[in-house]
């Protein structure tokens, strides 16, 4: 499978031309570094921090981004346009967000990508994942990223194919429009299709499909709602 059946890059999204519409989804992920290699951080953007927020090096944040009273970024991380960062927010570096994301209470990231108005909002853990446009994340729910055997992941793609992504540690790629529950623990390698849901206090692996509803024990069912904003 490739990216754009499960993402719709902005036009105006940073350092596009390193997530391309015909790469595997979580190439994107291994690109991250990359990409932000690339970036000059002597343009800092927003010049007002806060006193108690901690900003490392090689952080750029735009002006018009809203910072709480305290949170710590590390770099390199790039924050778009209209982002809000909510107090105790712990972004671990190789972050790039698009505009007007919500980087959540007590929430942690590293190694990912928020598409626009991609929101986790209370308690999520992001690591090495990407949350599609207009993604929800409820409070709690996590993007596991490492097996207990600490073997690379595999995923299972939209053909039902198992392939090796020779990743130790990869999140899950949510798609589009879709959204997680409370508590909700997406596995390593996960695949979230456009428009989907994943209910409250679901472990889930593999991938489901757009327009689908994924209940524990890894059942799922067609949706008969529209979640497109």
């Amino acid at each position: 499978m490739v990216s754009s059946q499960i993402f719709q890059l902005p036009d105006d999204y940073p350092f596009k031309e390193y997530f391309k519409p015909d790469m595997l989804p979580w190439k994107w992920i291994e690109n991250i570094q990359i990409a932000l290699a690339t970036f000059d951080f002597r343009n800092q953007g927003l010049e007002k921090i806060p006193a108690n927020v901690s900003v490392g090096e090689n952080v750029f944040i735009h002006p018009t981004v809203k910072l709480p009273h305290c949170c710590t970024i590390e770099g390199p991380t790039y924050i778009g346009p209209h982002t809000e960062i909510r107090p105790n927010a712990y972004i671990r570096g190789n972050l790039i967000t698009g505009k007007y994301c919500i980087l959540g209470n007590s929430c942690e990231y590293k190694n990912s990508l928020l598409l626009d108005k991609a929101y986790s909002l209370h308690f999520n853990y992001i690591g090495d994942s990407i949350l599609g446009n207009n993604v929800n994340m409820g409070a709690g729910s996590i993007c596991a990223n490492l097996k207990f055997d600490k073997n690379s992941v595999e995923v299972i793609d939209s053909d039902g194919n198992r392939i090796n992504s020779a990743m130790i540690k990869l999140g899950a790629m949510v798609g589009d429009n879709s959204q997680i529950g409370c508590n909700a623990v997406l596995q390593p390698g996960t695949i979230i299709g456009r428009n989907a849901c994943v209910t409250p206090n679901t472990a889930f692996h593999g991938y489901l499909p757009d327009n689908y509803i994924a209940f524990s024990d890894n059942k799922f069912q067609k949706a008969n709602w529209n979640l497109v904003k």
